[in-house]
């Protein structure tokens, strides 16, 4: 299954509101807090922004307010245009005024997350982290440690939006494997040999992992690090390493096209 990718940040976002459509103009009025309402209006030009490319969508703000992105019963979104269901999946994550949106063209279970690697304390760990990953940290260089808890938190996340469950779920009742390169680069790092986390990896390198829950579901998905960002994103059926949207091309071939 392909999925598609799209991170924006604070300085992509305009500040007036002609995007939004009527529903989420009411829904942002209703929010309290500034910091909420500025990570929902991040979360939404994301995923609005790459809905357009990857439905081949204009990118005028006034076709961006017609895509209208609705919580499920569960909290997961919903996307609908003309009033209907897209008949896509998407997944959203912010942090740090960063946004990322995964889309699946399908049905599917999906999640993404986005984390900041940043110290942790022992509580932390003991609290959210199965014993087979509490083992694995243990085992870690000291100087990665935040960087594979921001991953291994990362991808719980992801499996528990692919879930439609979030944090109502014990984080311990699922467990993330590092599969393929990644254990292999651990283990070697243990051995004095490469890092898992270099300082400026290739920001195009996906590495594999999966998550299996308590009933036995396993949900296959992806890694990614670069600047102390951890990008995670999970799915079933099993996805494709991930495909990042282009925001500027897509405008550019709409605008060559007269759309």
């Amino acid at each position: 299954m392909d999925v598609y990718w799209l991170e924006q940040n604070n300085t992509d976002m305009p500040a007036h509101n002609d995007w939004l459509s009527a529903g989420d103009l009411a829904h942002l009025s209703a929010m309290r807090f500034e910091k909420r309402r500025a990570d929902w209006r991040l979360g939404r030009w994301t995923a609005k922004r790459a809905l357009a490319a990857c439905l081949d969508l204009p990118s005028y703000h006034s076709s961006l307010a017609a895509i209208e992105i609705r919580p499920e019963p569960s909290g997961a979104p919903e996307v609908f245009l003309g009033g209907e269901p897209a008949g896509v999946t998407i997944s959203l994550s912010h942090r740090a005024g960063i946004a990322i949106c995964a889309v699946a063209l399908c049905s599917a279970a999906l999640g993404c997350d986005l984390e900041i690697a940043e110290p942790r304390s022992q509580e932390f760990v003991a609290d959210y982290f199965t014993a087979e990953e509490q083992e694995l940290v243990a085992r870690s260089p000291v100087e990665e440690r935040d960087q594979l808890l921001a991953l291994l938190w990362s991808a719980k996340e992801s499996a528990l939006k692919a879930l439609h469950e979030g944090l109502r779920l014990d984080t311990r009742s699922i467990a993330v494997n590092l599969a393929g390169s990644s254990q292999r680069s651990m283990n070697l790092r243990s051995q004095g040999g490469q890092s898992l986390f270099p300082p400026l990896p290739d920001s195009s390198q996906w590495q594999p992992l999966n998550v299996q829950g308590v009933d036995g579901q396993v949900f296959q998905g992806w890694w990614q690090y670069s600047h102390m960002v951890l990008r995670t994103v999970v799915a079933a059926p099993a996805p494709a390493e991930p495909n990042r949207i282009n925001v500027h091309k897509h405008w550019q071939a709409l605008e060559a096209f007269g759309k």
